[in-house]
């Protein structure tokens, strides 16, 4: 049977006519299962993992991820140091302890302990002495830096106070401005 030019058994080839070929029911109901449509949609899981597109590439986790390895790095360094100081004191004071011992086989165990003590005692001490050094010149540093800012700043507002005078009729007052750049060239050739 011919309708329009068309035969009942050419498979959907409608393409000389010009009009669309037939949904398939079965590639549909497909579509739709892959999709999610059949049976309720998606669950708010499947939607968060089908919306995520996790192509491993986010700079922000990189970066973060670099940042993190680099101070774990200078972490394992320095708990290193720390081994190898505690190493050296460890065996200093093992050292003094085997020499303490002999002695003390000599003197008696009492005077051992005492020994032990004091050396530890003139540890600390020298050890305190140094950390109050380091802090009175730290002090002594951020006092200067404090002044010189103090003396820099009444220096600009000084400077500034004088470019922005007027006379009576709100004219500026010329003869900074000029020193001013007078100053500035002569520094520059200098």
């Amino acid at each position: 049977m011919k309708n329009n030019g068309r035969t009942s058994n050419d498979g959907g080839n409608y393409q000389k006519f010009g009009a669309l070929a037939p949904v398939n029911n079965n590639k549909m109901m497909k579509n739709k299962m892959r999709m999610g449509s059949v049976g309720g949609g998606l669950s708010l899981q499947a939607f968060a993992n089908a919306k995520a597109k996790n192509d491993g590439y986010n700079p922000a986790l990189i970066k973060k991820q670099r940042e993190f390895y680099k101070n774990a790095k200078c972490v394992n360094k320095y708990k290193k140091s720390q081994k190898q100081q505690n190493k050296e004191q460890d065996s200093s004071q093992s050292t003094r302890f085997v020499e303490g011992r002999s002695e003390n086989r000599e003197q008696g165990k009492k005077n051992y302990g005492n020994k032990m003590a004091y050396s530890l005692k003139e540890i600390y001490n020298k050890k305190r002495g140094e950390e109050e050094k380091e802090r009175m010149e730290k002090e002594a540093m951020f006092k200067t830096r404090k002044e010189e800012k103090e003396k820099s700043e009444a220096r600009r507002k000084d400077k500034r106070e004088k470019m922005f005078k007027r006379t009576r009729s709100g004219q500026p007052i010329m003869k900074y401005r000029i020193e001013h750049l007078l100053q500035t060239i002569q520094g520059r050739k200098d």
